[in-house]
């Protein structure tokens, strides 16, 4: 079975809801997760807060936050997860945040730094992840594979 059929199934089970608000990966979580037949009774919502904007206007994220530390941080992937669950209700909740490239990277933050925000019942854990730069594309499919093992494990760890 494949990992997003996993977790469908797993969310299913625990009669949870699945919310995703991703920004690099453009809406290929959320994509993931819909191509499962079945997916609709657990997925509640697929927002792609690209932009800053989208950002403060949406998910709430405060704009000093983004001022402060950048979009591409914990501090905004957290909050990215932390009002989501508000805004969803969803007892599952991830949030991805990071830079793609080929450009818009800088020596403090490279192209394929990503931030993995998930929030499952009441536990919250942001991953910091380095992805090797061989392309925009390459990135993208890492930080799906990675937030489905993360998700999956968290779920199942979840009682």
């Amino acid at each position: 079975m494949s990992l997003n059929k996993k977790i469908i199934s797993l969310i299913k089970r625990k009669r949870m809801k699945l919310a995703i608000a991703e920004s690099c990966t453009g809406g290929m979580l959320s994509s993931a997760i819909t191509s499962v037949s079945g997916s609709s009774k657990v997925f509640t919502m697929g927002l792609i807060t690209y932009s800053n904007q989208a950002k403060t206007s949406i998910l709430k994220v405060p704009k000093k936050i983004i001022k402060k530390y950048g979009a591409v941080s914990v501090q905004c992937c957290l909050s990215m997860v932390n009002n989501l669950s508000k805004i969803s209700k969803a007892k599952s909740c991830v949030s991805i945040t990071g830079i793609a490239g080929p450009k818009g990277g800088s020596k403090q933050k490279p192209v394929g730094l990503v931030y993995i925000g998930i929030k499952v019942g009441k536990k919250v854990v942001v991953n910091k992840c380095y992805f090797k730069n061989k392309g925009r594309i390459f990135i993208q499919k890492q930080t799906v594979k990675k937030t489905l093992n993360l998700l999956a494990q968290l779920i199942k760890r979840d009682s």
